[in-house]
């Protein structure tokens, strides 16, 4: 019996406008009252993904950051968190606030940002940037920017940093097939956060099994997500090594793939 599904959100679960379809929520609503957990898991802040997670009527789990946050929120209670190497985001931030590029680091529910882009999301740095990571709990970096040759020129200096990776990166700086959009980014992260290693905390705590569960996903860091459940789904937009892992491709993620995958399970499980 199926009873964990986790589900990454741009690129996954919403279009290629970042929209959610009428029919992904319906469905989602539909496999959620049948008992079964859907987890919404991304490298979004708590607030941006909490916020999806209800309108599609998803569990009160959600994993943030790129699994650097396992977090409840009904109970308004953190379940598991990962704080980035505190030297590791200041030398982050010396390389990219030269280049007039964003830096973003996920903080407590939401973001704190040198170039603020959205108000409703995000806050303003307003101090050194050395006070302000000793005096928070940053789980994630974003580096972001339009120019797509200035992130991919800083790429080498971002794995020079010690004690944290690169998670995830706009899928054109992995593979030419795909198209620059507005937003070419590298989320960053502690070396031992990840999707994967929330995803296994959090079947610990429900204590459900490995074998119980299933995973949807698109991109590189829904790769160690996949290690840790029984059985793997891609989109069809997916980049090919997350579509070469997975046990079965549905539709893209404009085709409603994640709906698709969701009523076909249903049925098999004749709930």
């Amino acid at each position: 019996m199926i009873k964990a599904i986790f589900i990454d959100i741009d690129g996954t679960l919403r279009d290629s406008n970042r929209n959610l379809s009428a029919k992904t929520i319906e469905t989602i609503k539909k496999v959620s009252e049948k008992g079964i957990l859907v987890i919404l898991c991304s490298g979004r802040p708590r607030k941006y993904i909490e916020q999806i997670s209800r309108e599609c009527f998803a569990s009160k789990y959600i994993i943030t950051s790129s699994g650097g946050n396992i977090y409840d929120y009904e109970q308004d209670k953190i379940l598991y968190v990962n704080e980035m190497n505190k030297e590791a985001i200041i030398k982050l931030y010396e390389i990219a606030n030269p280049e007039d590029v964003r830096f973003i680091m996920n903080v407590g529910e939401g973001r704190v940002v040198n170039k603020v882009k959205h108000p409703d999301q995000e806050k303003k740095l307003e101090e050194d940037i050395r006070k302000f990571v000793y005096k928070n709990d940053v789980v994630q970096c974003t580096i972001a920017d339009s120019d797509f040759d200035k992130i991919k020129n800083l790429i080498p200096k971002i794995e020079e940093v010690e004690n944290v990776e690169i998670k995830n990166r706009h899928k054109s700086l992995l593979d030419a097939k795909f198209k620059d959009d507005k937003t070419i980014f590298c989320d960053i992260a502690n070396i031992d956060s990840n999707k994967g290693n929330a995803v296994k905390k959090l079947l610990e705590i429900l204590k459900i099994k490995k074998e119980e569960t299933i995973a949807i996903g698109d991109d590189v860091n829904d790769l160690s997500m996949f290690e840790q459940v029984g059985y793997k789904v891609a989109v069809s937009n997916a980049i090919d090594i997350v579509k070469e892992k997975a046990d079965e491709i549905t539709l893209s993620n404009d085709e409603n793939g994640v709906a698709v995958f969701l009523n076909k399970l249903l049925k098999k499980l004749n709930i």
